[in-house]
């Protein structure tokens, strides 16, 4: 009844709805584009390797989150917004000119400026949105965002593989295209009163750095945002083993889907949840046991059982998020308007960029050690790191009691 009404009010908030529209559209066609881009590829070329340097193109730009943050610091946020959702727009409907393998050069360059203006777009409508919603109604926003994504992840894979069958890519391209206007649209409804970006007295690397110091002298963004990091690289090795995972269950490779599926469930039911918990527990308090619920599942999915890795998948997929959505909610929450833009992308790039670095040493060591062994060692690797970070109650406690009684 909580959650409920926690959801109305944020939906009430008009601005905080339509920056929620705003996301559930234009991520209907972000989640379908990644999907179709790989499959485009492969139908072209035929090869696996240049399938997966879809998602390599799209994902490698947020390594220079903090630089590329710095821009949403230089320019009004609203402007850049619909801005850079028309640019993505336009660029998009090039791609109905590749019909063949020798139009590749032109996808890939197309999914790496879309990951670079997505990097973009993201500092910029964190930074918006601390402004335009409520202070108290950001951890329920940022948890209603997360549903939205995730739900998004459900249903868009499936309706782009519909349209791509029917349409092929540049019908998904297409699409793609219509849900970026229709962002746009919505990002002009909102009203908002930005001041003028402060002029800049440094050059773009000074400013950059400014952002980083920022986040790294204020202790509580640091350890969230590090505890973040080190979540996700977990979950990377843990992602890596998914397959390990399908087939010591004696199940087709298929059935990574419905584990997928009920991971994304998870993460829907905690977004729904997270305004509440934020509030009742405190930021740190809610990260930490998000972390600790992930390790404990991650270690679990060493059983051979489909219930229980079905309900590990659930307790991941509610585990997870929190940290994040604790981290996002604290940056937003304490960093001055000014350097929003930078310190968010900044704090982005320190979370998810060790995702990929898990994936790389998943995908290593399931080569080498059994899967099972790996996941009750990451599990329990991820809950003596979470006993020995700073978030850590056990921690906090002691570190309390010794600048009680000092020595």
């Amino acid at each position: 009844m909580t959650t409920t009404w926690t959801v109305s009010r944020v939906l009430r908030d008009r601005d905080a709805a339509l920056y929620l529209g705003a996301v559930v559209v234009s991520g209907l066609g972000t989640s379908a584009l990644w999907l179709a881009s790989g499959v485009w590829v492969k139908d072209l070329t035929g090869s696996d390797g240049l399938a997966a340097l879809c998602t390599f193109a799209l994902w490698v730009p947020s390594l220079a989150g903090p630089p590329l943050g710095t821009l949403a610091d230089r320019a009004r946020r609203k402007p850049l917004l619909i801005t850079v959702n028309l640019l993505l727009a336009a660029l998009l409907l090039t791609l109905l000119t590749v019909d063949s393998a020798a139009g590749l050069w032109l996808l890939f360059t197309v999914l790496l400026v879309y990951g670079t203006a997505s990097v973009v777009h993201d500092a910029a409508e964190s930074a918006l949105v601390a402004a335009a919603v409520a202070p108290e109604l950001l951890g329920d926003f940022n948890g209603l965002r997360t549903t939205a994504v995730e739900g998004m992840k459900l249903v868009a894979p499936l309706a782009g593989a519909g349209l791509y069958a029917v349409y092929g890519g540049p019908g998904v391209a297409v699409l793609d295209a219509v849900t970026f206007v229709g962002a746009a649209l919505l990002y002009l409804c909102v009203r908002v009163r930005e001041s003028a970006p402060v002029p800049a007295t440094s050059g773009w690397w000074e400013q950059t750095a400014e952002g980083a110091r920022h986040l790294w002298r204020d202790a509580g963004l640091r350890h969230l945002v590090l505890a973040g990091g080190t979540t996700m690289l977990f979950a990377g090795v843990n992602g890596a083993l998914v397959y390990a995972v399908v087939e010591g269950l004696g199940h087709s490779p298929a059935f990574a889907g419905v584990l997928y599926a009920v991971q994304g469930a998870g993460s829907v039911v905690v977004g729904l949840a997270s305004g509440v918990a934020l509030r009742r527990l405190g930021e740190r308090r809610f990260a930490v046991g998000g972390m600790a619920l992930t390790g404990v599942a991650v270690a679990l999915r060493a059983v051979p059982s489909d219930a229980v890795a079905l309900v590990c998948s659930a307790a991941i997929g509610v585990g997870l998020p929190c940290v994040l959505i604790a981290a996002l909610t604290a940056v937003q929450s304490r960093v001055p308007q000014r350097m929003l833009g930078r310190v968010g992308a900044t704090a982005h790039t320190l979370m998810f960029a060790p995702n990929a670095v898990g994936l790389a040493a998943g995908a290593l060591l399931v080569e080498l050690v059994d899967h099972r062994l790996l996941l009750v060692v990451l599990g329990l690797a991820q809950l003596a790191v979470l006993a020995q970070s700073p978030l850590s109650p056990l921690r906090t406690a002691s570190r309390s009691a010794s600048d009680a009684n000092p020595a």
